[in-house]
């Protein structure tokens, strides 16, 4: 194989927003004291970081295991919970170490109070993901959750409701949904819960995208807001590759002499971003 020489430039706007560096340093500082700590769910939708903190301690645990547990401190990721969480942890003397994001909680406030004035409620999100589930969890499981327009075709929807968004999806998305449904004749309150680190990437990405020949995006598999990104970067530079981890990385990628970008996800560490800079200027 010949040599390469890609130049390589990391998205300095990519990597942790702030409710993930937060709930990762409250991880770290227990971690470093205590040795071990419970975390409700993957503290961040990135194995790789994941992997990185089970080697300090940081046990993974789910909702069942919550109920069984005694007596210790667990640490709720940025995604937040719904109120059933926190009543489980009274009852059985947990400690909460409470890192959810201050922009979901704020989120929750919002659906909790409408859900109390009776207010019909959608929410505009992904199916069973953490922070959905939080959010549904203020309206004791009654709002209609959907990912895509479409499967609201057959739905009986009351005449009027008040939609809301899960914090990291697409901006434009959002309002095209409620234009759509505006036009289908409903009555429709829209909060724009959409968070502006995530909706300024987007803005960014692009400007970002259409300065390189090949972008690289690194986000994992299960993170919502790396699908945005990526199909932004996509849309704007169509030769963008996606990887979760260096592994996936490949030389027929590239050509010689490629100018190269690398950007990720809110949940793609900025160390993993280094390690794919690293790994291409072997090429």
């Amino acid at each position: 194989m010949g040599s390469y020489n890609l130049q390589v430039t990391i998205d300095q706007d990519s990597g942790f927003c702030f409710g993930v560096v937060y709930a990762i340093d409250m991880a770290e500082e227990i971690l470093a004291e205590d040795g071990y700590l419970y975390c409700l769910g993957d503290i961040v939708h990135n194995d790789e970081e994941v992997e990185r903190l089970k080697a300090q301690g940081l046990k993974i645990i789910g909702h069942e295991d919550l109920k069984n547990l005694r007596n210790e401190k667990v640490l709720i990721r940025a995604h937040g919970e719904a109120p059933e969480t926190y009543r489980t942890a009274l009852e059985n003397n947990i400690t909460l170490i409470d890192a959810s994001c201050p922009v979901v909680l704020k989120l929750q406030n919002r659906i909790k109070s409408s859900y109390d004035n009776k207010e019909n409620i959608l929410i505009f999100g992904k199916h069973g993901h953490a922070e959905v589930i939080g959010l549904q969890g203020q309206t004791n499981g009654d709002a209609l959750v959907f990912q895509d327009i479409s499967e609201l075709d057959d739905a009986e929807l009351p005449a009027s409701f008040t939609l809301y968004s899960q914090t990291t999806k697409s901006m434009d998305k959002f309002y095209s949904v409620k234009d759509e449904l505006l036009n289908r004749g409903y009555e429709v309150k829209a909060n724009d819960t959409i968070c502006r680190q995530v909706s300024n990437r987007d803005k960014d990405l692009p400007l970002f995208a259409t300065k390189f020949d090949k972008v690289v995006f690194v986000s994992g598999k299960k993170s919502s807001n790396g699908k945005v990104l990526y199909e932004v970067c996509k849309k704007h530079n169509p030769n963008t590759y996606f990887v979760s981890s260096i592994e996936e990385l490949n030389p027929n990628m590239f050509s010689p002499n490629d100018k190269v970008g690398i950007a990720g996800a809110t949940s793609t560490p900025m160390w993993l971003m280094q390690k794919v800079k690293a790994e291409l200027e072997k090429y």
